[in-house]
């Protein structure tokens, strides 16, 4: 597969954002083993820019390994400073899973009720609120209440 081709623009952006990363991946003396190779496509499906520390000495073998990651993983060499290399590949879409329609579960909610004297602190409470309440703005939680049923309809069945 070859390596995705990035305008020198693009390539500033991606480099802005690798700033910031720490490296997910390290290649040690083995060189790039095909665990290296699993890991290095599994962290790219997760977090699309990856940094990758590679802890040999010899620069040639360094830039052989990026290029050779770049293009065998069809992603695109963003920076190779040193020992650490960056790479970016776009991020699969997620396919649509069954528990997506799920409601959410318990929220842990922080309260701070403040006193009716004005130079204490506030008194922080976290209340956990299930999917069938909901927190007022007193502070207090509310259960919805059931849905009412007729007694025509009940009679029917």
């Amino acid at each position: 597969m070859p390596q995705i081709e990035l305008t020198p623009v693009q390539r500033k952006a991606h480099r802005a954002e690798a700033h910031h990363l720490d490296p997910v991946v390290m290649v040690g003396s083995d060189g790039l083993t095909p665990a290296v190779h699993k890991e290095v496509d599994a962290a790219l499906n997760a977090h699309g820019l990856i940094k990758i520390r590679v802890l040999g000495d010899d620069r040639a073998a360094r830039e052989l390994i990026y290029q050779q990651l770049a293009g065998d993983l069809n992603a695109a060499p963003i920076q190779h400073i040193g020992k650490l290399l960056v790479l970016w590949r776009p991020k699969p879409e997620k396919a649509r899973s069954v528990d997506e329609d799920r409601m959410p579960g318990p929220k842990d909610v922080k309260v701070l009720k403040y006193s009716k004297r004005g130079g204490q602190r506030p008194e922080v409470k976290v209340l956990r609120v299930l999917g069938n309440q909901r927190l007022t703005s007193g502070g207090k939680v509310k259960r919805t209440t059931p849905k009412q049923k007729s007694v025509k309809k009940g009679r029917l069945d």
